[in-house]
């Protein structure tokens, strides 16, 4: 049923597009004929947008990989530099969810870990809806921000890291096996505001994967056996995400070679301050506008990495995709 909702789908905005288009194309023609500059504007203005929803399904079309088209799981971590990076990593968290928020994706918290004084040091969610793993893989990496800082007394200039990870959650059709004696588990008990119950009972979940060392924390619910539950899916999704990311550094080490971007490394810097800039590093791809990429609008970078590795684009020939 999910493919034949996703078929339908793609055929009704193929259809849609079209007649919008034939549309477009009259008004223009009747708006010349009459001299009326106004409508042809307007017909215009909705051809640019019907230009931009064509390349996006254009590159949704692409998104073809054995779990592109799962939920996803959306980790984010502070890196060093104490409250600073920690207000940074919970504006990214923000910044994802109100993306996902905005394509009618349905966000759930898993986890989450309180700063010190503000911020996060880290959180986990889960993004429900078809694609939602397929658009949001090229955001692995870190993120810097550069910024006046709101904790500096002196009111200097600061540079932050946070590192985002997506994995795909793992369906029916994708088998991972793991051992149960490879796998340690604590229980502790949740942090933050939660109520009497989660103050006072071990219901969070941790899962150690000792051969690769990952780890999973999981504590949603107030029921320990569900958090446990989650916590092996998560972990199922972590391991099979990394089994893809060490297929992808295989099948890309010739190019990543001449390149200075990979696994670890910043993927697109925030700068607030002396000037407004969001640039993506890998596709060149940029914009002023950095309190709506804030706010979520992320379709251009997440566009240009996607057509960078389909089509082989270089850096700086993808600016133009909105």
């Amino acid at each position: 049923m999910q493919e034949r909702n996703a078929l339908e789908d793609g055929l009704g905005a193929i259809g849609r597009i079209e007649r919008e288009l034939d549309d477009q194309i009259m008004l223009i023609e009747l708006g010349d004929a009459e001299k009326d500059t106004r409508v042809v504007a307007e017909a215009e203005a909705s051809l640019k947008k019907l230009q931009a929803e064509a390349a996006r399904r254009e590159l949704e079309a692409l998104l073809s990989g054995e779990a592109d088209a799962n939920d996803a799981f959306l980790e984010v971590h502070a890196g060093a530099g104490g409250t600073e990076s920690q207000d940074w990593a919970e504006m990214l968290m923000r910044m994802y969810t109100r993306w996902a928020e905005q394509h009618g994706y349905k966000v759930e918290y898993m986890e989450e870990t309180g700063g010190e004084e503000a911020g996060i040091k880290s959180g986990t969610v889960q993004i429900k809806g078809r694609n939602a793993y397929g658009w949001l893989k090229g955001e692995n990496g870190v993120h810097r921000l550069v910024r006046i800082s709101p904790f500096d007394s002196n009111a200097r200039r600061h540079t932050s890291f946070a590192n985002a990870r997506i994995y795909p959650v793992i369906d029916d059709r994708i088998v991972i096996d793991i051992k149960e004696s490879d796998v340690r588990t604590d229980t502790m008990r949740a942090s933050g505001a939660g109520g009497q119950h989660v103050n006072k009972t071990d219901s969070a979940i941790r899962l150690t994967h000792i051969p690769t060392n990952i780890v999973v924390q999981c504590q949603q619910d107030r029921s320990q056996h569900r958090n446990r539950a989650m916590a092996w899916d998560m972990l199922r999704a972590k391991l099979y995400e990394a089994e893809l990311r060490k297929r992808e550094e295989k099948a890309q080490a010739e190019q990543a070679a001449k390149t200075d971007i990979g696994w670890g490394h910043q993927i697109r810097s925030y700068v607030l301050q002396p000037y407004q800039m969001v640039k993506d590093l890998r596709t060149g791809v940029s914009t002023s506008d950095t309190g709506g990429v804030l706010d979520g609008d992320l379709d251009q970078f997440m566009q240009a990495v996607l057509a960078q590795k389909a089509f082989g684009t270089e850096p700086g020939e993808v600016e133009d995709v909105e």
